[in-house]
């Protein structure tokens, strides 16, 4: 099993975000990637779908031969990560948004959450600030679209900036200092993000903290290492669209394969 490849998905492509800070980390691991674009977005998915989708997805990454599991969406983390790990038997790693580490961090005590309105809704989220917030604010803005207009026209598109206006604008106004970015698109944005909000205000990033985890997790199970290095991405969609995406988000092309779970 060391030498088998980790297997990372997420609903589209915002997942390569998380991908970079893991192969970053663990440069001797092989990675699968693997964007369930013909389903983007989950974000306006109902939860029961989500839920028996990701089983699905993960229970065919295991035929597939991956040591281990990365979810690398908040959304699907918030409505399926539990029955994954029910269905399989392999290390899995899920995002969720980074309230705690925001709680240590803020000095004002106003804490902003970006995500998907089914991230924000969910039960998990929801017990993640019931357990961590105490008596620190939390303001949870829904962001609508946003992934789906920085796959589709690009974080520097007119359309991302006039998003971005009206979903950042009230933690701004609520004078929040740490800023949680709760989906795994937003880093393509966090320059943007960072120019609407207050100078000093720390913007929370998931990849870092995964990468860690899934570190501990492998070494724990004597999986650690065994890889070249390989990268494969793979869509449940059209590969000539995801091409484009990745072209315009990474500026540059990568090899994309079609796979249905």
């Amino acid at each position: 099993m060391t030498s088998h490849p980790i297997a990372v998905f997420d609903s589209g492509l915002g997942g390569l975000t998380v991908l970079s800070a893991l192969r970053e980390r663990l440069p001797q691991e092989d990675f699968f990637y693997f964007a369930d674009t013909r389903f983007l977005p989950y974000g306006d998915r109902p939860e029961a779908f989500l839920r028996d989708r990701g089983v699905l997805i993960a229970r065919a990454l295991v035929r597939r031969g991956a040591k281990a599991l990365v979810i690398a969406c908040n959304t699907a983390t918030a409505a399926a990560a539990e029955a994954i790990r029910a269905a399989v038997d392999l290390p899995v790693v899920a995002l969720e948004p980074g309230v705690k580490p925001a709680v240590a961090l803020t000095r004002s005590g106003v804490i902003g959450v970006l995500a998907t309105t089914r991230t924000l809704e969910s039960e998990r989220f929801q017990r993640l600030v019931g357990n961590h917030a105490n008596q620190h604010r939390v303001i949870a803005q829904a962001c609508p679209g946003l992934a789906e207009a920085i796959e589709a026209e690009g974080p520097d598109s007119p359309r991302v900036a006039s998003l971005l206006d009206t979903f950042v604008a009230p933690l701004a106004a609520a004078a929040a200092d740490v800023v949680v970015l709760g989906c795994t698109h937003y880093p393509w944005v966090a320059a943007a993000i960072a120019q609407r909000m207050p100078v000093g205000t720390t913007l929370l990033d998931t990849g870092e903290p995964v990468a860690r985890q899934l570190e501990r997790l492998l070494a724990a199970g004597s999986l650690l290492g065994g890889g070249e290095g390989r990268m494969t991405v793979a869509t449940s969609g059209a590969p000539a669209t995801v091409i484009a995406t990745v072209d315009r988000l990474f500026g540059h092309k990568l090899n994309i394969e079609h796979w249905e779970p």
